[in-house]
């Protein structure tokens, strides 16, 4: 799963505008998600998430790349990959290429040396990463567009925390095979089994408020709810859908604490504490891999659970859903 330490502490459970609901597509009843997913994405370039010595030289340094960097071109020729990148290393004829690479959002460029070892095979000084799977979990799905959404929280490159932009992406099926318990200073996390070739869904957007893109499977046969605007949202009893074991989605006690309707807070927006006992003794807390979780009350779907409170993992946070929906329909 994907994520980073937030201060009190928490941690991501896997990087806008605010159009007025009127003019929203979205649809006023969603299929609640629940379900275990696998997430896969090929970033937009590669990322250089390392860099090592060669010949007593750091060439990477030398050249002004920091970890983060997205390298975007060699020699001038665009490199969506890292086979891309190989290959056009392998055919440069010289000892020094150019690098183009995205930083902060702005395009810069560099020479970069490189060497040939005794076999060969050229060493750049770059450690590069061009794709991440992992595991979450599905929100929602719009029964008349196909729209999905999942995550509640955006993917980054863990040694980098870059956000990743996206060239293709899917999602597909899982089975959740143990879960690692959470306890007080350590989340757990749940541990599945990827089937990569039984994909689900394409992934088009990466933000800060979940993953999104359509759904290519057969609709789930599953209970409408009606999605929830903030003032529908009560503190106190709701219920969170999840998989713990195998493909089972179950739907789980909790209640609600807190609600925050910042401005500036799209995604901690609801404070909650798991009460089902059945779900603690199984994880002890909120875990990585259930970000994503749809969040009911009633007959609405209100959010999906984004993080854990890493010291006191009964307790979580969740985003509401109109967040979620906002976010997708940019």
């Amino acid at each position: 799963m994907f994520f980073k330490k937030l201060k009190k502490t928490s941690v991501l459970l896997l990087s806008l505008f605010i159009i007025p609901t009127s003019v929203l597509a979205y649809s006023d009843y969603l299929i609640p998600g629940g379900e275990n997913i696998g997430i896969q994405i090929e970033t937009s370039g590669v990322i250089v998430v390392g860099m090592y010595d060669v010949n007593g030289k750091n060439p990477a340094m030398d050249a002004g790349l920091k970890v983060g960097d997205i390298i975007t071109k060699v020699n001038d020729e665009p490199v969506a990959s890292i086979d891309d990148m190989v290959s056009k290393i392998n055919t440069s004829k010289n000892e020094k290429i150019s690098i183009s690479y995205k930083r902060d959002g702005q395009v810069k460029s560099t020479t970069l040396e490189i060497f040939k070892d005794e076999n060969s095979v050229y060493k750049t000084g770059l450690y590069v990463k061009d794709s991440i799977t992992g595991i979450g979990t599905l929100s929602f799905i719009d029964p008349e567009t196909k729209l999905f959404g999942a995550l509640g929280h955006e993917i980054v490159e863990k040694n980098t925390g870059v956000l990743l932009e996206i060239q293709n992406g899917k999602i597909f099926e899982t089975n959740v095979t143990s879960i690692d318990r959470s306890s007080s200073g350590t989340p757990g996390s749940k541990n599945a089994e990827f089937y990569l070739d039984s994909e689900q869904g394409t992934i088009s957007e990466n933000t800060e408020s979940g993953i999104f893109g359509t759904y290519t499977e057969e609709l789930p046969n599953k209970k409408l709810y009606k999605v929830a605007q903030v003032d529908d949202i009560q503190v106190g009893k709701a219920t969170i859908l999840t998989v713990l074991e195998g493909q089972n989605v179950q739907e789980y006690d909790i209640n609600i604490l807190k609600l925050n309707n910042s401005s500036s807070q799209k995604t901690k927006n609801i404070l909650f504490e798991i009460t089902d006992k059945a779900l603690l003794e199984k994880t002890g807390g909120v875990v990585q891999g259930m970000s994503g979780s749809s969040i009911i009350q009633g007959d609405y779907i209100i959010g999906a659970v984004t993080h854990v409170v890493v010291d006191e993992p009964t307790r979580g946070y969740g985003i509401f859903i109109t967040n979620m929906l906002e976010e997708a329909e940019n």
